[in-house]
């Protein structure tokens, strides 16, 4: 009598699934590694667009920059304390994975004539492996595995 088959058997099976798992385990470190990077690339971006909206701030109001990050943040009437210029994530100081730390410098005769910002990874090695920080001057600089500062290393 002579047994009529379909479908695959246990072996084939196995194989089809090791040749998969052999796939995700190259694929799935490539795919952590291409998050961080994005994540890098957005937080430069940022930057840039804090730099812009402090320049629009400053010639603006003709105060200074601004006193605080939320200075930066959405409204219905632009004023000097809500100038919509930024969207309300990054005015919270965290977006896609990265921390912003907006720091004004001392007021002079109600101007605040600098300021500096950095950006840390919320997770170290896992939302990114590189600090940033930038200040009036415009230049955005970067660190690995610790916080940037002015004397860091330029992003060309």
């Amino acid at each position: 009598m002579r047994k009529n088959q379909k479908g695959f058997s246990l072996i084939e099976l196995l194989i089809v699934v090791a040749i998969i798992l052999i796939i995700a385990a190259i694929a799935i470190p490539n795919l952590l590694r291409s998050k961080m990077a994005a994540n890098e690339a957005s937080a430069v971006g940022s930057l840039r667009t804090i730099n812009t909206a402090c320049v629009a701030y400053a010639s603006t109001y003709g105060i200074g920059f601004p006193a605080q990050l939320s200075y930066l943040q959405p409204a219905a009437a632009a004023t000097s304390t809500t100038a919509d210029l930024l969207d309300n994530v990054l005015a919270a100081g965290v977006k896609t994975g990265y921390s912003f730390v907006y720091g004004p410098g001392a007021a002079s005769n109600g101007v605040v004539p600098t300021y500096s910002v950095t950006a840390g990874p919320l997770a170290l090695n896992q939302t990114g492996n590189r600090f940033f920080y930038t200040d009036q001057s415009g230049v955005i600089r970067q660190n690995v595995g610790a916080a940037a500062d002015v004397a860091s290393t330029p992003i060309s």
